[in-house]
């Protein structure tokens, strides 16, 4: 069974409501009297703090509060949701047998303007952007025109959508429901090898540089970790579920490239990764050659400056 630690625990308890849906489920947060209610129940009340959801005669002080008493997640899963993925200690690197999440995704605006000129004004390929809209792994959402980006499983059915701000905010997060193991990704069936980054944002970074140097992105494998993966820096911890599941499903794959951040997590991550992986598969390390990220290096080649970055990317 996984283990938190007492002072993660502490931590998730500390984050209020309000606070987390802004970060994480923006769409359910409604303007009302005295506060804000959520889209789901509009008799759950969010005010100074506190919450209280007077139809069923149920309140409390914390997001981890709202998580168990009202969406009816264990206590554990609640944690996870909060802190994120590393908060757990796993005693065995295995996949969790949980049962499956029900996602919720956003629903679609008509038009995805908003998000083409947000992703295009990142460097990114409109021709690239433009496909994924069509295989319906990115869309623009309603009412707040986030993007949002999905992660299907192998029969096409959407199981992981993270949503971000396409203006200046710092709105950022997964959907309801979203398992990292099918995280956002570009996939060849064929290819036997896989191109691995922090962000769905850095992994369409380097599908353009691909198309920028005469090749095809369509040819190669591409996945999102589904955000920034933190482990210690002593090169042991658990292989990101994302990476996990998408190795488990397409057993063709030999080798792995690794991309990601020009920083302490990057380069953390890295290490562990290569230490539970080596054995089996091929591992190069090619972080980006310049700047923090390969969204900070396609922006450097194509002389356009980077907007400005969130401390969190999926």
């Amino acid at each position: 069974m996984p283990y938190i630690k007492p002072e993660t625990i502490l931590e998730a308890k500390k984050v209020d409501l309000l606070s987390y849906l802004r970060t994480h489920e923006p769409d359910e947060l409604v303007r009302c009297s005295g506060g804000y209610c959520t889209r789901t129940h509009d008799s759950l009340k969010i005010s100074n703090g506190m919450w209280m959801w007077w139809s069923r005669g149920i309140g409390g002080r914390s997001a981890l509060d709202y998580l168990v008493k009202v969406k009816g997640m264990d206590f554990t899963e609640a944690v996870q949701q909060i802190v994120g993925d590393s908060c757990l200690i796993q005693p065995v690197s295995s996949l969790p047998t949980e049962k499956e999440k029900k996602l919720l995704l956003p629903e679609r605006n008509a038009s995805n303007e908003k998000v083409m000129q947000y992703l295009t004004g990142r460097g990114i390929s409109k021709e690239i952007i433009q496909d994924c809209i069509e295989a319906g792994i990115i869309y623009e959402s309603l009412p707040h025109n986030n993007v949002v980006f999905v992660g299907k499983d192998d029969k096409g059915q959407p199981r992981y959508a993270a949503f971000r701000g396409t203006n200046a905010s710092r709105v950022m997060g997964d959907c309801s429901g979203s398992d990292k193991h099918y995280s956002f990704r570009l996939m060849n069936p064929d290819s036997r090898s896989v191109h691995v980054f922090e962000s769905a944002i850095d992994a369409l970074s380097y599908a353009t540089l691909i198309k920028l140097n005469g090749g095809d992105y369509k040819t190669e494998s591409l996945i999102s970790l589904a955000g920034v993966y933190s482990p210690g820096s002593d090169g042991t911890g658990k292989t990101p579920s994302s990476l996990e599941g998408l190795l488990k499903n397409n057993p063709n794959i030999e080798k792995i490239y690794l991309h990601l951040d020009n920083d302490t997590a990057g380069r953390n991550a890295t290490r562990v990764i290569q230490n539970n992986l080596s054995h089996k598969y091929k591992i190069v390390d090619k972080p980006p050659r310049f700047g923090k990220d390969i969204n900070d290096y396609l922006c450097h080649k194509l002389g356009i400056q980077p907007q400005r970055k969130r401390s969190y990317e999926r």
